[in-house]
């Protein structure tokens, strides 16, 4: 696929927020000068922000089985390597759409139109806003989700090193996040405990042995990340996406990711079939599915 790529800026007061159109990815939030969002280094990983669409993580193979034919879709699917169209650019916003096409089809066998829209707000928060559409004839099968990665430490000239920051939960609760497994299947049969009666959560590298931890019911569809020294951090409010995803690299990355998600990848307990994977939304012809999470820095 072409890598067609047009850059805008929006803002509102302190926030300023750069959109590639290829992949309607954000590539920078900075608010007061403060770069929150992490830039990108093939040392870890190059991404920065990935629009998931319409699978969320792997598909076994990355191979599965759909109404419609075989969807040999790779890690996330295919949003984040397609370019989009820019439908309106304002001062604090931005919406562009994808359309299937030949190159989509070719993975994932559906008629769809999927539209990203990103506000600068009043209160300096960015609003992530996700819109489907069934163009077809047929069921479309699909997740999304968000996939923002924040620079840990935020502020280096501090001191700050990656254990200074934590987890902040709305309440406290008792959380546990299945196992990914080497072929990047989640195993829900085995559990591991990640927080007892507690609201916070504090980083170690050990945290991410197992690559990512998916959270679900998460008190209040809410997250923050904390320097616990600078008091510099993004709270994440995700009404509508009942799976929560915590990402680093175990080996020294200096980021985290925040991932509001609607389903999740495949699970070692599902066959090939598209349809009945964990979180599946199914929209028919002609309906519209929404949804938005928020970004705020601080």
């Amino acid at each position: 696929m072409d890598h067609d790529s047009i850059v805008t800026t929006i803002s509102k007061g302190a926030l300023e927020v750069k959109v590639d159109s290829f992949g309607a990815q954000v590539t920078s939030i900075k608010r007061e000068g403060i770069e929150y969002l992490w830039q990108g280094d093939g040392t870890w990983w190059h991404g920065q922000s990935p629009v998931l669409f319409p699978i969320v993580g792997r598909l076994r193979d990355d191979y599965c089985e759909t109404s419609r034919g075989p969807a040999p879709m790779k890690r996330h699917g295919v949003a984040r390597i397609s370019p989009f169209e820019i439908d309106e650019a304002v001062e604090d916003k931005i919406a562009l759409t994808l359309v299937a096409n030949d190159d989509t089809r070719a993975l994932y066998p559906f008629d769809f139109s999927l539209t990203m829209t990103y506000t600068a707000l009043e209160d300096e928060s960015l609003e992530q806003r996700f819109l489907v559409k069934n163009t077809g004839d047929v069921d479309l099968p699909f997740v999304i989700g968000g996939h923002p990665a924040f620079n840990v430490p935020l502020n280096p000239a501090t001191g700050e090193v990656f254990e200074d920051y934590e987890l902040r939960f709305e309440k406290p609760w008792t959380a546990s996040s299945p196992i990914l497994v080497a072929t990047g299947l989640w195993n829900w049969q085995h559990m591991m405990e990640v927080v007892r009666d507690g609201d916070t959560v504090p980083l170690t590298r050990h945290l991410f042995d197992s690559d990512t931890l998916c959270f679900t019911d998460v008190p209040d569809s809410t997250v923050s990340l904390v320097g616990t020294k600078s008091g510099l951090g993004v709270t994440v409010r995700f009404d509508g996406f009942p799976y929560l995803g915590v990402w680093s690299y175990e080996r020294k990355a200096p980021f985290v990711a925040l991932e509001p998600w609607t389903g999740c990848a495949t699970s070692t307990d599902e066959d090939e079939t598209l349809e009945g994977k964990r979180g599946m939304t199914t929209l028919t012809p002609g309906d519209t599915f929404e949804r938005a999470f928020t970004i705020k820095p601080f």
